[in-house]
């Protein structure tokens, strides 16, 4: 009896061992794991802050930079109420000694675009000390062009994109694929135009011809714009308020824009102060870390394959 007692006693001591050595395993795992989130959530908040240098100090003479990047829309993050709101922020400081909006767009809404054009005149208008440069990184075309054309002075790389001044408004028909599928159109209206642009329905030409109508009073406007705030430093060129785009280096010859440079050439030599403080509306952490997964794991699928690059 003594020897399985023995026995039955050495079973148990090692399986009782051999459990605390796995409590001690899954307690070190534990520990690396949870020290390897912490340390890809430190990294993950260093991506998303925003530069030292575009943050500057503030409490002293700085420049001020507001960026306009991506499509104007309302609800976008170049809506007109986040770029007015960093536009008058900056204005507003008693600190700034110059404003630099950065516009990276490829354009958007003419409403969007139309209110931040109005707001810089006003706020030219309203802190006439103040002054206040366009600066184009990638793209500058169609609405991102009209808020341009109000500020003081545009500049932008050689190699920047500049124009687009015109007015598009996209739509398709798909009368026939219906027919070769047997679907039939059942749309009702009050109001004979209530279904205008319908892409379902044959094309009606008093629509048409009313919203090229439409389309060409949205088009004065925008030119009216771009006359009004550049004068009589536009070089007028066949195709300038047709759509037509130019490199900044052209857009210097005719006028579209003033001189070559970007935010940091503009802050140092033209306004003097190269401490740049950014006025920009920012997101909230979760939209910005959305935005940062969303644009890393593009970067990975695409590996640039799709992208305009100089080789």
């Amino acid at each position: 009896m003594s020897e399985d007692n023995n026995w039955e006693k050495d079973v148990l001591t090692s399986i009782a061992t051999e459990g605390l050595k796995e409590q001690k395993r899954t307690r070190r795992w534990g520990i690396f794991f949870k020290l390897l989130t912490f340390a890809y959530l430190f990294a993950l908040l260093t991506m998303l802050s925003p530069s030292l240098h575009e943050a500057g100090k503030k409490g002293e003479k700085h420049t001020a930079l507001i960026e306009l990047k991506g499509v104007i829309a309302a609800g976008a993050e170049a809506s007109a109420d986040n770029v007015i709101t960093g536009l008058r922020n900056a204005f507003e400081d008693e600190d700034t000694a110059g404003v630099i909006l950065r516009i990276n767009s490829p354009g958007g809404s003419p409403v969007q675009s139309g209110y931040i054009y109005d707001e810089i005149l006003r706020l030219r208008e309203k802190y006439p000390d103040t002054p206040m440069y366009a600066v184009v990184s990638d793209i500058c075309a169609s609405g991102g062009y009209y808020v341009a054309a109000a500020a003081e002075k545009i500049y932008a790389d050689q190699a920047s994109i500049v124009g687009s001044i015109g007015v598009r408004m996209d739509n398709f028909g798909f009368v026939e694929a219906m027919k070769k599928l047997g679907v039939e159109r059942r749309t009702l209206t009050a109001g004979k135009s209530k279904a205008l642009l319908d892409p379902f329905a044959p094309q009606n030409e008093k629509v048409i011809t009313h919203m090229k109508g439409l389309l060409k009073s949205v088009h004065n406007q925008f030119i009216n714009a771009v006359k009004q705030g550049r004068g009589d430093r536009l070089k007028e060129v066949d195709g300038m308020f047709e759509g037509l785009i130019w490199t900044g280096d052209q857009s210097v010859e005719i006028g579209l824009i003033d001189e070559l440079g970007n935010s940091s050439y503009v802050a140092r030599e033209v306004i003097g102060e190269d401490n740049i403080v950014n006025f920009s509306v920012q997101p909230d952490f979760l939209e910005r870390f959305s935005k940062k997964i969303g644009a890393q794991m593009s970067a990975l699928l695409l590996e640039k394959e799709l992208t305009l690059q100089l080789r």
